[in-house]
């Protein structure tokens, strides 16, 4: 609060300066009556004061000196006005001055577009590696999640003083876990019962599990309000600050919460942000840290808010060839999907357990749903990676696998919701959950970036994946080994066959006497057609750990 006064008396004192002429008034006629300089001072300070206090206070803007930038081209364009004399040309050079501090505020987007591009730094490959077939994704949508904690609201103390907050995700003493905190549903209710219960969670990995309700007394939230309110609270503590993105809820281990809210620098002027750490703070003591993104706490999964990583996602497919190109020529731009579950980003877990975000890049030309390329940005270090894909191949966007399935269920009307690109048996291919229109989910939809009439759906996403690897099969594809999954090598004689016709290629599934069931396109392995039962074959498949598995190359003894 001290801060804030002490700023406000800054800019009051400056402002009676800069507006209160000093030197005496006088008219044509008569000299007037000594002008009431010291009560005029008095009172515009005052005023000021007040004004600069209100202002300061509750919208949390950072207090520098560069956020009263137009204000003060107002006052000395005033001040130098009313003033007469020596006067008038020294207030009249703080306005030229303040004029072209201004100047240099509004043009800092057209000439530091090079410097955004340059700080995001990210790194260009061609191809995601391919996903462990054996490990399930964190593909609970969001929507439905919410859906379900809305349903377990029953389980909050004095409901009706509360509402469900803001939804995230993170990953919670090694499971991805969905966090949403409970908020108060208005100024009264916070007025009489001054802290929220807790939090709930919900497993991002099992659509069957049900939302819990953790208690945890929090007095500094979002919807709390004067200095409890969080955002105020981080302010108060830090008043110089550059803050992006709204404030997030983060749970240790343990269970204990903390808000956690990313600050950096502008890239110049009052334009642009580049994150550099985070403040955390302790909602039930409002106890706060900072930390530089390198040195956060383990726990912490999404140091850099979505926000920040959108503005950079923005940064890195506008800029290329700076602003003027942006604008008209548009050489080599590419647009950041609207599609992310998170202000247009979406949360992902590798193997490893860490957190990115991702986001897919199309082109700036309208009717077009060719993806041209994507990105993975680490939650923690703010460090990004562009895919291009195969650059050989186009790539359908996110907002296309979204239309396939808003058709492909058009009598149900069910819509897709957080589609990711994923490399499924090295073929990049859309994950998303279809929901119903009430926000349920009813089934995993998966369907390949580069051919889109292959695809499949099943009630889980490792049941969908069975189905897409049988929809590759038959679709002509190749399954050509960049799964994670080990290659092996078996040799048996033939028990069972089916053969199916697919296209231009015929997909046959065999059982060996080894018990085990494999299957192959005839793209991958053209004499797989004239395979009978009781044939002697040598099989190179990959160990999907599947009911059918994926063949990579076959010989028939005798036939070759």
């Amino acid at each position: 609060m001290f801060n804030i006064l002490l700023f406000s008396g800054i800019i009051g004192l400056i402002t009676a300066l800069l507006l209160v002429p000093i030197t005496k008034q006088h008219n044509a006629e008569k000299e007037s009556k000594p002008f009431p300089v010291v009560q005029s001072f008095m009172a515009v300070l005052l005023l000021t004061v007040i004004i600069s206090f209100i202002f300061y206070y509750f919208t949390n803007i950072d207090q520098n000196f560069t956020s009263v930038w137009i204000f003060a081209i107002i006052i000395s364009a005033l001040g130098a006005l009313i003033a007469k004399g020596y006067e008038r040309m020294i207030k009249g050079i703080l306005f030229v001055a303040s004029l072209c501090i201004g100047i240099y505020m509004i043009t800092a987007p057209i000439f530091n577009a090079d410097d955004k591009y340059e700080q995001v730094k990210v790194e260009e490959k061609v191809e995601i590696e391919a996903f462990d077939e054996t490990k399930t994704p964190a593909s609970v949508p969001p929507q439905f999640a919410r859906n379900k904690m809305k349903k377990a609201f029953g389980q909050v103390p004095n409901t009706s003083y509360y509402e469900l907050g803001s939804l995230q995700i993170q990953k919670v003493d090694g499971h991805y876990t969905y966090i949403a905190p409970v908020e108060f549903s208005g100024f009264f209710k916070w007025w009489n019962a001054d802290s929220t219960p807790g939090y709930f969670t919900l497993s991002a990995t099992d659509s069957s599990a049900n939302p819990k309700f953790i208690k945890a007394d929090m007095i500094y939230t979002p919807s709390s309000y004067f200095n409890k309110n969080i955002e105020r609270h981080i302010r108060m503590t830090y008043p110089k600050r550059i803050f992006y993105g709204d404030v997030q809820l983060e749970i240790d281990d343990d269970g204990k919460p903390y808000y956690i809210s990313t600050y950096g620098n502008f890239v110049s002027a009052r334009n642009g942000f580049i994150a550099e750490g985070i403040v955390m703070v302790d909602p039930k003591t409002g106890e706060t840290k900072d930390y530089l993104l390198s040195e956060v706490p383990e726990f912490i999964d999404g140091a850099v808010s979505p926000e920040a990583v959108s503005l950079q996602n923005s940064y890195y497919g506008k800029y290329i060839h700076g602003f003027w190109n942006s604008v008209f020529g548009k050489s080599d731009v590419k647009l950041p999907s609207d599609e992310g579950t998170e202000a247009n980003v979406s949360p992902i877990f590798d193997e490893h357990g860490d957190m990115y975000y991702f986001t897919d890049f199309t082109s700036p030309k309208e009717g077009v749903d060719s993806m041209l390329g994507y990105s993975l940005t680490n939650s923690r270090t703010g460090k990004a990676t562009y895919y291009t894909g195969n650059l050989e191949e186009s790539y359908m966007d996110s907002q296309g696998a979204l239309q396939i399935i808003e058709k492909k269920f058009i009598e149900k009307k069910w819509q897709g919701e957080m589609p990711v690109l994923y490399n499924f048996y090295g073929e990049a291919s859309w994950l998303t959950p279809v929901l119903d229109s009430n926000g349920f989910l009813q089934n995993y939809f998966i369907v390949s970036a580069a051919n889109p009439e292959i695809s499949a759906y099943g009630n889980t996403p490792n049941e969908a994946l069975k189905g897409y690897k049988v929809a590759l099969q038959k679709g002509g594809s190749k399954v050509d080994g960049t799964s994670k999954a080990e290659e092996k090598q078996t040799t048996g004689k033939v028990v069972r066959l089916f053969k199916e016709k697919s296209g231009d290629y015929t997909v046959v599934s065999f059982l060996l006497d080894n018990k085990q069931s494999y299957i192959i396109s005839s793209e991958v392995y053209p004499f797989a057609i004239y395979l009978q039962e009781g044939d002697n074959v040598i099989v190179t498949y990959l160990d999907t750990g599947e009911e059918f598995l994926p063949v990579k190359e076959m010989t028939i003894n005798g036939l070759q």
